[in-house]
C-alpha cells in the first residue's frame, strides 16, 4: 500500500534562485526561518515563566552570531580536507551560504554569546536555555530542509518507498554542481536514504517530549536543556552512522559519531545532578519590583543591615522605655 501511495521522494531542481544578480539560496532562508521560529516560541515560553517580553531577542541578538561563527567553525575544522590542501580553496570556507554548520560548535559559541547577553541583564543561564531549548530544535529541524534543496547529508541507496532521488544538476556552462546548478532531467542518477529527512522527523520528536515533559515534571536548572542535548545526540548517533557524505574519520568511525555520544553522556549526567536543585526557579522572583534583575546582596551588605536593624531596635525600646508611665517622675 505505502509503495503504491510514495514511490519515491522527487529532490526539487535547484536550490538557488536569481533575482537579477541577487542569489537567492534555499538553504540561507532555510536556517533564517528557523532562528525566527527559535526566537518566536523562546519568547512565549520565557514570558510564561515570568521573563519579560523582549529578552529573548536581547539573547538572541548576541547567541545568533556566536552560533552562526561557532558552527561554521566546527564544520571547518571537522571536514578541513574539504577546503584545504592540492586544488583546495581555503576562502571557500567563509562562504557559509553554501551550506556546513557544525551544531555542536553552534550550542557551544552561541552559549558564550548568550551567557555574556544573559549577564548583562541579569538572567540565569539554566532558565533561560530551558525557555529556549524546544524552539532550538525546531530551529534545526526548518535548517535540514536546506540540505533538501542542496541534496546533500542524504544516505545509501535504498528500495524503501521515501527513498529520496537524486538528480544531477548543472550550470549555464555545462560544469556539474549540486549547489549552484539546476536539474534538467529529472531521471534520478540515485536513490538514497534522506537522513536529513530522519533528523529532522526525529527534532520535531525530540521538541515535543521535551515540552511535554516540561509541562509533567515542571524541569527546571538546565535540565530541559539537558534533556534536549540528550535526545538530539541520540537520534544523531544513529543517523550519523548512515550518512555517507565525505567526513572526518576516526578509528575508521565518523567523528560526530563520538561527539554525539560523549555530549549525550554529558548531557544526562547533568540531567541527573540537577535534579537536586529542587523544583523549576521562578524567573519572576529573580527581580524587582521595577521589572528589573533583582540586584544581588553580600555578605557584608547582609551583615550591615542586619547591624542597622539591631540598632533600630534598640532605639524604638528606649523610647518606650522613657515614654513608660514608671520612668515619668512627679513634679
Amino acid at each position: 500500500m505505502l509503495d503504491a501511495l510514495l514511490a519515491t521522494i522527487p529532490s526539487p531542481d535547484r536550490g538557488v534562485w536569481h533575482l537579477g544578480p541577487l542569489p537567492i539560496r534555499a538553504y540561507a532562508l532555510c536556517i533564517i526561518a528557523g532562528i525566527v521560529a527559535a526566537i518566536w516560541w523562546g519568547e512565549r515560553r520565557w514570558v510564561a515563566r515570568g521573563g519579560i517580553k523582549g529578552e529573548v531577542t536581547d539573547i538572541a541578538v548576541w547567541a545568533v552570531p556566536f552560533g552562526l561563527v561557532g558552527g561554521r567553525l566546527y564544520h571547518v575544522i571537522t571536514d578541513n580536507q574539504k577546503y584545504f590542501g592540492p586544488g583546495k580553496n581555503p576562502l571557500a570556507a567563509l562562504e557559509i551560504w553554501n551550506g556546513g554548520l557544525g551544531i555542536w560548535g553552534a550550542i557551544a559559541l552561541g552559549a558564550v554569546g548568550a551567557w555574556i547577553a544573559c549577564r548583562r541583564r541579569g538572567i540565569p543561564l539554566p532558565a533561560m536555555a530551558d525557555a529556549l531549548a524546544p524552539g532550538i530544535v525546531l530551529a534545526q529541524a526548518i535548517g535540514r530542509l536546506g540540505n533538501y534543496f542542496n541534496q546533500e547529508l542524504y544516505g545509501g541507496d535504498t528500495t524503501l518507498p521515501w527513498g529520496l532521488e537524486i538528480y544531477r544538476r548543472v550550470t549555464p556552462e555545462g560544469r556539474e554542481d549540486a549547489l549552484a546548478g539546476i536539474a534538467l532531467d529529472h531521471t534520478p542518477i540515485q536513490v538514497v536514504h534522506p537522513t536529513f529527512l530522519y533528523e529532522l522527523l526525529w527534532n520535531v520528536g525530540v521538541a515535543l517530549l521535551i515540552v511535554w515533559a516540561d509541562r509533567k515534571f515542571r524541569l527546571g536548572h538546565g535540565r530541559v536543556f539537558a534533556l534536549y542535548v540528550a535526545g538530539y545526540t541520540a537520534g544523531r548517533f544513529w543517523i550519523e552512522l548512515m550518512r555517507t557524505d565525505e567526513a572526518t574519520l576516526v578509528f575508521g568511525t565518523r567523528v560526530n559519531v563520538f561527539v554525539s555520544a560523549i555530549v549525550f553522556f554529558g548531557a544526562v549526567a547533568y540531567f541527573v545532578i540537577a535534579k537536586s536543585r529542587g523544583e523549576r526557579e521562578d524567573v519572576a522572583a529573580l527581580r524587582g519590583t521595577d521589572g528589573e534583575p533583582a540586584a544581588e546582596v553580600t555578605e557584608a551588605e547582609a551583615v550591615e543591615d542586619e547591624g542597622v536593624a539591631a540598632d533600630t531596635e534598640a532605639d524604638v525600646a528606649e523610647k518606650d522605655k522613657k515614654n513608660s508611665p514608671e520612668s515619668v517622675k512627679p513634679e
